[in-house]
């Protein structure tokens, strides 16, 4: 029987000894002799990060519940690791060409260093790996209850709360100690690797010797077990095929897209051959781990009593048969199992939660001066000290919530379904360059929401946080959007429902929207990159515009890197280019260098955002620019030809509209003026005809004669001013006008408008005689008709109670200007391009009088003489300008 006391000093003892281990590690790569760190042996071993205590603990008790489907938890990785090894080989040499730190980093990059992007990749991964964390805490809480039942100690709720807890608290100290110690520019962690690797080996020993003991000890034999097996429910092959194939590509996956599984697949990989012995390896590892999981289900089912917790059998079985240092060395198998899943997956974590999220931020608040000033260093490694205490602590929360009695495959399964939501824009960016920033990020963002609705809310249970009736009549009765039956369709099992609807849409998304929109440059340049990593030279000459200093760059370098690490870099390649001095020359080589070395540590979105801050670029490698060149062209020529078609329709249907507009505004305008002329026509007529017949049949007085004499005197004057007006612009237009040219001064002209509108007292005119000494040589008699105009509409139509024009000229270039600005409201905008139409009248005639035809008239004298007239909007009331004719 074994103390929980003892247990506790067992524990601490195993991790003490890894802390040694770890240590040891890091110093031997610190001084240059831990090639042994990157073989392919502790390669392979580090991927055994995969099997956690799900798979330790929990994989038994899958096949106890669900026969030989557990199965499908191996399958996928094996089928990844030997079928699509060319896909892990690409993803391995992206990662080293471009110092990819995690899966959100690898997402941002590809799709044009999109900060925004590798936020939401961020927390999609926080979120899908919560209930994992939870899971391991889960394992381990449990595994130590069960000595502590055994030891006659048995545990209440509380108890097991608590020391959830605490293992939670161990593990984040364990993480924070040697997993942000330093911020390596390659986001290696050499100490954490070679613990997991020793893990590996402790818990593959540890569950082989449990199998061992099961067969031989306890069924008797290899024959025995075979027996049991027979007669046992879990060899019956009664799975659905579309389950086992939903859970075969959900693990496969998983396996690529789990921030953990990604850190030691990719990151922590110092070499891409090392896939050679991992491809066949890593499989034949998973055979062994799940070699004898059937037989200990088993018998646990045949020899413990009825009821007991089947995911605990590994290690309720030995203590059941008295086999207390098997039960040990079983719980520090599950131990490494849990343990070495939390180390890693909080370090991934903490690495994007640092990079994507508080860095940026950090980096927008402080503004350019960020680059130059304030410690980054301490920032990002405070930063992920702080995200590995929060990720833990939301997996505790979790566990709370989840009431920490949920089956261990069911909780993995809901992980591995949300961090799968990456999985189609990870694909489409590896193999499909057409894949754009927005296609993935809609993708996403709806498989998550998917996710979110289908499996993780329904995994607190009903009224937790979806309330029950929703699970049978759907939100607001909307039953075709019930979380277990999607759209309607019924009857599915609810996790191949979750994986069947969130891939479905969350890829054709991604497809449609990529289709439908286009990459920015960056995009595409970063999309050839990736595609066609294996066609693209390391040594890749790169082109960019830099305007940075070096001493600028060695700066930010230092508050990444540090002061050391940073010199030597810089030291070494100033020494490359052959100069004395510790500063190389800011060459576009030593820049996309830079930004790499800088990727190692604070990402690639971030380390490119920060290096093109300083040199104002990018780098874009030239076997980049031929890489996209053709396509570019085809897609420039092809966009040309559209916008050109675009260009011209707008423009012929903007000419139309204009057009249109200035028809309609001109037919009304016809209709006033031809009621309106025949107005002006037939009131003089009538008052001529009127008075003359008075004074033919009348017996007036000498007085009366000469007073309605005037009055049909002043109306044939009016009558023959308009048919002169209208001769005259027939004239103008038909261009029949003779000019008579004479030398004359513009103050000349303008005191004689100025007098004959007799406008000096009925309106204010401010000038400035001084600048109106301009000798002209033009017809002076039509250009004062032009002045004598503009100052009658002035008078007219100023709607100001103290109407003032300002007469202003001044010298614009060569030639000389004349602007008539008055103090009304002006001329509305929709008006403008007609009033120098002939008929054009904005008032009413009876109460400006004339016939709308003085702008026009000006127009045409203006354009006979060489000159220009035109309307000035924005001066605050109407404003016209004229450009006086040029003086030979």
């Amino acid at each position: 029987m074994v103390s929980f006391q003892f247990l506790v000093f067992v524990a601490v003892f195993y991790v003490a000894f890894l802390f040694v281990i770890a240590f040891a590690a890091e110093r031997s790569a610190a001084k240059g002799k831990g090639k042994w760190l990157r073989s392919p042996i502790i390669y392979t071993l580090s991927l055994s990060i995969y099997c956690t205590a799900w798979t330790f603990y929990g994989a038994v008790g899958y096949a106890a519940r669900s026969g030989l489907e557990y199965l499908t938890i191996y399958l996928g990785p094996t089928v990844v690791m030997i079928g699509w090894w060319w896909v892990l080989r690409k993803l391995v040499r992206i990662g080293r060409m471009h110092r990819i730190t995690s899966i959100a980093d690898l997402i941002s990059s590809r799709f044009g260093k999109s900060t925004a992007l590798g936020v939401m990749v961020t927390l999609l991964m926080v979120v899908a790996a919560t209930p994992y964390v939870a899971l391991q805490l889960q394992s381990v809480t449990q595994s130590i209850a069960v000595f502590s039942q055994s030891a006659g100690q048995g545990w209440v709720t509380d108890d097991l709360d608590r020391a959830t807890l605490w293992v939670a608290v161990g593990l984040a100290i364990f993480t924070i100690v040697f997993g942000t110690r330093n911020l390596d520019a390659n986001e290696r962690h050499h100490g954490i690797v070679i613990a997991i690797a020793v893990e590996a080996v402790v818990k593959l020993f540890a569950l082989l010797a449990v199998g061992i003991f099961v067969v031989w000890g306890v069924a008797g034999g290899i024959g025995p077990t075979l027996e049991l097996i027979d007669k046992s429910p879990i060899a019956e092959w009664d799975q659905h095929s579309g389950r086992w194939v939903g859970l075969t590509f959900l693990a496969g996956a998983a396996f690529l897209t789990l921030p953990r599984m990604f850190q030691v697949l990719v990151v922590e990989n110092a070499d891409e051959n090392n896939l050679l012995m991992a491809s066949w390896a890593f499989p034949l590892y998973l055979m062994l781990m799940s070699l004898f999981v059937v037989p200990i289900a088993v018998v646990g089912l045949d020899r413990l009593p009825a009821g007991s917790n089947p995911d605990l059998f590994v290690l309720t079985l030995p203590l059941a048969e008295g086999q207390s240092f098997l039960a040990i060395f079983s719980f520090l198998g599950g131990l490494s199992s849990a343990t070495s899943m939390v180390i890693v997956a909080t370090i991934a974590l903490a690495t994007m939660i640092s990079n994507h999220i508080v860095t940026p931020i950090w980096l927008t608040s402080r503004g350019a001066g960020a680059m130059v000033s304030g410690d980054v260093r301490q920032l990002v490694i405070g930063a992920r000290r702080l995200s590995i205490g929060g990720v833990l602590l939301l997996g505790y929360v979790y566990y709370l919530l989840s009431g920490g009695s949920a089956a261990l495959a069911a909780i993995g399964l809901i992980s591995f379904t949300g961090v799968a939501q990456i999985l189609p824009a990870l694909i489409g960016g590896l193999f499909w360059r057409g894949a754009t920033r927005w296609g993935a990020v809609a993708g996403i963002g709806v498989g998550f929401v998917v996710w979110t609705w289908t499996l993780l809310l329904p995994s607190f249970g009903p009224d937790a946080v979806v309330p029950a009736a929703v699970f049978e009549n759907g939100p607001l009765g909307l039953r075709y959007l019930r979380p277990y039956a999607l759209f309607g369709i019924d009857g599915i099992d609810p996790q191949l429902h979750a994986i069947l609807w969130s891939m479905i849409l969350n890829t054709t998304i991604f497809f449609v929207v990529s289709v439908l929109t286009f990459p920015q440059p960056l995009e595409r340049l970063q999309g050839a990159q990736f595609v066609n990593v294996f066609e693209h030279s390391q040594g890749a000459r790169a082109w960019t515009q830099s305007t940075a200093e070096a001493e600028d760059l060695l700066v930010m370098a230092q508050r990444i890197l540090g002061a050391g690490e940073a010199q030597a870099l810089f030291q070494r390649e100033a020494q490359l280019q052959g100069k004395a001095s510790y500063l190389p020359d800011v060459t576009p080589d030593f820049v996309a260098h830079l930004e790499r070395e800088l990727a190692g540590s604070v990402g690639a979105a971030t380390a490119h955002a920060m290096v093109g801050q300083l040199t104002q670029g990018v780098s874009v490698s030239v076997e980049d620019l031929i890489a996209v060149a053709d396509e570019a062209a085809q897609i420039l020529e092809y966009s040309n030809r559209l916008e050109a078609k675009s260009a011209e329709q707008e423009r012929t249907a903007l000419q139309l509209r204009e057009a249109n507009e200035k028809l309609t505004q001109l037919s009304i305008q016809k209709d006033a003026f031809l009621s309106q002329i025949s107005h002006e026509l037939r009131t003089p007529m009538t008052s001529i005809r009127s008075f003359s017949e008075i004074l033919r049949d009348g017996d007036m007085t000498a007085d009366q004669t000469v007073r309605y004499s005037g009055i049909i005197h002043a109306e044939a004057v009016r009558l023959t001013r308009l048919l002169d007006d209208l001769l005259d612009l027939s004239v103008l237009e038909n261009g029949q006008v003779t000019l008579n040219m004479q030398h004359g001064t513009l103050r000349d002209l303008i005191d004689q408008a100025v007098s004959a509108t007799g406008s000096g007292q009925a309106m204010a005119i401010k000038r400035r005689p001084t600048e109106e000494n301009v000798a002209l040589y033009t017809d002076v008699d039509r250009l004062t008709q032009v002045f004598i105009n503009l100052i009658a509409n002035a008078q007219k139509y100023c709607d100001d109670e103290k109407p003032v024009l300002r007469i202003v000229s001044r010298q614009i270039g060569e030639r000389a200007v004349v602007d008539f600005i008055d103090n009304g409201s002006g001329i509305a905008k929709q008006n403008q391009q007609v009033i120098f139409e002939k008929f054009s009248r904005l008032t009413d005639a009876r109460k400006a009088g004339g016939a709308g035809l003085g702008l026009a008239i000006c127009r045409e004298i203006m354009t006979r003489l060489g000159g220009e007239i035109a309307y000035l909007p924005g001066q605050g009331g109407a404003a016209f300008r004229v450009v006086l004719p040029p003086v030979d």
